[in-house]
């Protein structure tokens, strides 16, 4: 029987042997190279290895050649190679410089894997970071995108989420080299939004899988990789990720598919916890009815308000508002249809002041408007009388016209006091003199009664008057 020749070791090793002269030009690579870099030793004979080191790596490298060629051991330096399939290849090297043949001797280990397992965990650690720090939806979206570019290619990426009650889908976070706007989408993007939403399912589209152009798609280029994961939360499927390539450098494999599939998962948490915190802010500033600013809420601009008032020397004017009679709609027509009406109140007072004003309401049927940076004290009163002719037409409440009028009083800083507390007192005390005179009417404080301003959280919450 003939005896097997000893193999050659250098052959079995899982580790790339590479020799390179000092131009980096390529003498020598073992098997293992083709595993790591992706090309057979016979293509890249001859060839400079620097022309494969990702450019963001190639200064780095240089220097490190370069210390190599001065005699120096190489034992763990790091960097990143662009594979013959585009793939990124993460490398450890050890090196040195052999005198004799002029020659740099190095070994190339394969940390592609590490890497993108440490990728992957310092990801969900941003992500869930950023769960706890965005102030909205749309930052924490624009940080997970950001994230999510450091693990595949992400120039093209949104956020698609499903509306559970009216079962639309909507892209709150949607940014596109190709269509800034969500729309024209050529490829129907709401159409496989809510293919994704509905299977559950992530789906990957290439080449070889998109679905054929329609006569009503837009005529706009159209994306050669499409990939779509499902955001999984307990109660369902809340919406999903999309990514899209136009070109093969950002191309989506069923690898990619795994790795946003699992990054979905923490995705989906930090927009549910973002959600909650927004619906509990909501809840502690906002009146459930109307939607206005609460008591605390208003408390807390007013102070501001103040704060910028004594810097810039300008007034600031306090609309107390009461409504005349609101008990007898309770009684007469149901505190449903009073609740309608405060919310119809509260709308008519939005539409008479400016967007940088405050509606608050304090409980009740009472309201403040709080009236900022203005230089003369007819503005404030110009502000009432807009109210005044808003309710002039009747209130349409299911079907019921019913008229109602509001009392004003006025407050102005710093003509009524310089504080939260003597400003809604003046302001209060002013609109209980117009309803005393029969309402439907706007009173300016009597500078000279001082009523005993009672602490902002004691102030009265829509007693009927």
């Amino acid at each position: 029987m003939k005896a097997l020749a000893p193999p050659n070791i250098v052959d079995l090793l899982l580790d790339a042997v590479c020799i390179v002269k000092t131009d980096s030009s390529i003498v020598y690579v073992s098997p293992a190279f083709e595993r790591i870099f992706g090309y057979a030793p016979e293509e890249v004979i001859g060839k400079r290895m620097l022309d494969m080191v990702h450019p963001e790596d190639l200064a780095a490298t240089l220097g490190q050649a370069q210390q190599v060629t001065e005699g120096q051991l190489q034992l763990h330096f790091e960097n990143r190679y662009v594979r013959k399939d585009g793939q990124i290849a993460h490398v450890r090297w050890t090196a040195r410089w052999v005198e004799d043949q002029q020659v740099r001797l190095a070994v190339a280990h394969d940390i592609t894997e590490r890497k993108r397992t440490e990728s992957l965990q310092s990801a969900i650690y941003s992500i869930s970071e950023a769960a706890h720090a965005a102030e909205d939806l749309v930052s924490l979206f624009a940080h997970i995108h950001q994230t999510i570019g450091t693990l595949l290619p992400a120039s093209n990426f949104s956020v698609a989420l499903h509306d559970r009650l009216d079962d639309t889908v909507s892209f709150p976070y949607h940014v596109n080299e190709r269509h800034p706007a969500p729309a024209p989408r050529p490829l129907d993007a709401e159409t496989l939004c809510s293919h994704v939403i509905r299977k559950g399912q992530t789906l990957l589209l290439t080449p070889d899988s998109l679905p054929p152009a329609t006569p009503h798609m837009s005529t706009a280029p159209r994306p050669l990789y499409w990939l779509g994961v499902p955001l999984h939360t307990p109660a369902g499927v809340m919406g999903a990720l999309v990514l899209q390539g136009y070109s093969e450098e950002a191309r989506y494999s069923e690898r990619d598919e795994e790795l946003l599939q699992f990054i979905s998962t923490q995705v989906a948490s930090a927009i549910e916890r973002t959600q909650m915190r927004k619906r509990l802010l909501q809840m502690a500033q906002y009146d459930q009815l109307t939607h206005l600013p609460n008591r605390q809420l208003f408390l807390d601009r007013l102070k501001t308000a103040l704060t910028r008032a004594q810097r810039d020397q300008t007034l600031l004017s306090l609309l107390f508002v009461d409504l005349d009679r609101f008990k007898q709609v309770n009684d007469t027509l149901g505190h449903a249809i009073g609740d309608l009406l405060l919310q119809r109140v509260a709308q008519r007072l939005l539409e008479c002041v400016r967007a940088s004003d405050t509606v608050a309401r304090l409980g009740g049927d009472e309201f403040v408007l709080l009236v900022e940076s203005s230089h003369a004290v007819e503005h404030a009163t110009a502000v009432a009388e807009k109210i005044l002719a808003a309710f002039h037409k009747p209130f349409d409440l299911d079907g019921n016209q019913v008229p109602m009028w509001p009392s004003i009083g006025i407050s102005i800083y710093p003509n009524h006091g310089s504080n939260e507390s003597l400003l809604l007192s003046h302001a209060d005390a002013a609109m209980y003199q117009s309803k005393k005179s029969g309402g439907n009417q706007v009173r300016i404080a009597d500078t000279t009664a001082a009523p005993n301003p009672a602490p902002p959280e004691k102030l009265p919450s829509g007693a009927p008057r």
